[in-house]
Parts: C-alpha cells; structure tokens; sequence
C-alpha cells in the first residue's frame, strides 16, 4: 500500500489573485517538473489560440481568465505555457473509469484514474469579484473534477471516449465552468449544451430539488436524461460508445441492483468507496484505479472525501466555510494498492518508467 496525500487549498479574494497564489505556490513544485518530463515524450496533438481560447473562456466565465493571468504573473511563464498546461482548451485526454450514484440529497462519486495525473490538490475557493464559491478536488489547477457551489450544485463527469476529438474545453475544465456560473441543475444542462467538447463525456449534475440529469456530450452532439447512477458508456447516444463496455456495464449494474431499495449517503458511500463491494477499481496501471471517492450533500451543504478505499470520509462542512471559518487542517492523507509514482508527491512521475 501507498500513502498518499492531498493539500487542502482555501483562499477568499478576487480571481487574478487566487491564481496569483497558486502559481507562487507551484514554482519548482513536483507536479510542475512532473508534467515538464511528460510533455517530452506525450506530444501535444492540437495547437493553442490565445485569442480563440481567451474568447471561449470569457463568453462562460471570465473570472478564471483572470485566474491564469494571475498564474501567469506568478509563475513568469508565456501563455502559451499556461494555457496548455491549466487553460483546459484543446487540450487532449486519454481514458479513465469513474462511477456516478444520486440519492436523496447525495451525489457521491468514486474518480478512476492513472496516479501520474493526479496533483493532489484539495480546494476551496470564495471570489469577491465574481462567480460562485466552489468545493472540490482540482485537476490542471483551474480544473475540477468534481466539486459543489455555494447554491448547492454538485457536478461530475465520467469519461466515454476520445474518437475524432473536437475544438473545444476538456472535462475538467467543463466541470469548473458549471461550478462557477450555474446556480441549479437547469442551468447547469443548458450551459453543458453550450460549450463546446473537445471529447465524449457524460456531465452528472444534482442540486437541492433532488434531480439529476445526465448529460451525454461529444464534439458532435449533446443528449439530456435522468438517472441516478452513471458509469463510462453512452445509453442515448450509443453510436458514440467504446468497443469494450463490460466492466462499465458491471459497475453500472451493481449500483442500480443496490438502489432497488432506498441508500443512507453513508450507504452510498460505503458502496462506492468498500473495496469490495464491486464498484471500487485498482486498475491504476490501466488509468482506471480509484484515488478518491467524494460526496456532496446539497441540502446540508456538507462534502465527504476520502483517498484510497475502506476509509472513513473526512467531513467539510462547506456552509460554515462560507461564512468564514477555516478549515484547520492542511492535508488529507489515503492509502492505494500502488506503486505507481503520483504526480505531486513523487520524483519522475514521468512516461520513461512504469
């Protein structure tokens, strides 16, 4: 087993400076040498626009333009740099896993990934120039991948596939941008409609009135349905789907056999974050292991989050946050069955080496 850790972030004030700070603290980091050595042999297959991506990022939410700016100003890198490494604009993807379930007044999901990716980063963030608070892990620091907003939307999103990608934003990037301007679910699906995909994904979106919907995305297309358990395959758009589904069907059905009688959040919880219950993955060397298992109670305005499996979820209580008590401890500290090198904790958490 591996101990890993995650860095609690917390900073009020306006977009620039949250970004400013965040770019102080990821001078000489290892996740900032970590990705330099990737660049080296993961080529970048798209070309970046400042203007184009500027023009993108302003029209849904312009306060994390400011944000890049901000870390742009601190880390004195071209923006070029900084738009290929936290813009989220053309940006390429590979595959992962991830599971989804909704409940009442629960969104809880496990992030199934490749360790070499994950930057260990733990947010939460209150502007004073514009968009909402938001909770969450952060992916390419301006990135979430999941996360919930001071009015209670909670959002996730599960990989579907990277066949004939498109201009536009990457997940993670998506899932920010839904945080930061979208008060309810409804927004939330029209803004998803809007945006333009770079890869096929399917956005789980969940607030206060206890709906969900998920929102099937591809550079060619969008399609809106409820559920309340999503793992990695299209059910609308199922031309758009992967040739090799049976492990995502397997998940899929394990979460909706359980739902057939009403979940606790701590239930759900347990489901997704047990070991063995059938829904965790190890496959970390296939980039479908699980690092981290969040939760988020809208109604409560609570976070759960635990990194590695059979862990006990430490509890945020964001609304208290909101009204400006601090979180008193800095790190979140997990355990995985890996050996695998991750990004912000480990030397040469490169692709020369397993």
């Amino acid at each position: 087993m591996k101990t890993i850790y995650s860095d609690i972030i917390q900073f009020r004030g306006t977009h620039f400076d949250f970004g400013y700070m965040q770019g102080m603290r990821l001078k000489d980091s290892l996740s900032v040498k970590n990705r330099e050595d990737q660049w080296k042999v993961r080529k970048p297959r798209f070309s970046i626009k400042e203007a184009e991506a500027k023009e993108a990022m302003t029209r849904f939410a312009p306060g994390i333009w400011e944000e890049l700016l901000g870390l742009q100003e601190a880390l004195q890198w071209p923006m070029e740099r900084v738009l290929k490494e936290f813009g989220g604009y053309r940006v390429n993807y590979v595959r992962s896993g991830c599971s989804i379930m909704t409940g009442e007044d629960y969104l809880i999901r496990n992030y199934d990934y490749h360790p070499k990716t994950y930057e260990g980063r733990y947010t939460f963030y209150q502007p004073t120039d514009q968009g909402y608070a938001i909770i969450g892990p952060s992916q390419r620091v301006t990135g979430r991948m999941d996360g919930m907003n001071e009015k209670g939307l909670a959002v996730g999103y599960n990989f579907m596939n990277r066949k004939n990608p498109g201009d536009g934003f990457i997940c993670c990037m998506i899932g920010r941008l839904l945080l930061e301007a979208c008060a309810n679910v409804q927004e939330a699906v029209n803004m998803v409609k809007e945006i333009p995909h770079r890869h096929s994904f399917t956005y789980v979106v969940y607030d206060r009135s206890g709906e969900t919907f998920a929102v099937e995305t591809s550079p060619r297309g969008v399609e809106v349905r409820e559920t309340t358990a999503c793992t990695n395959h299209f059910e609308v758009m199922r031309h758009e789907n992967r040739n090799h589904l049976a492990d995502s069907m397997r998940r899929l059905s394990v979460m909706k056999s359980r739902q057939e009688q009403p979940m606790s959040a701590r239930e759900a919880f347990r489901l997704l974050n047990d070991t063995d219950k059938g829904v965790f993955s190890d496959l970390y060397g296939s980039w479908a292991g699980t690092i981290h298992t969040s939760a988020y109670l809208p109604k409560e305005m609570k976070a759960w989050f635990s990194l590695g499996g059979d862990r006990e979820p430490i509890i945020f209580d964001f609304a208290q946050w909101l009204e400006g008590k601090n979180i008193e401890t800095n790190r979140i500290i997990g355990e995985v069955n890996t050996d695998i090198a991750f990004l912000h904790m480990d030397e040469n958490a490169n692709w020369f080496r397993k």
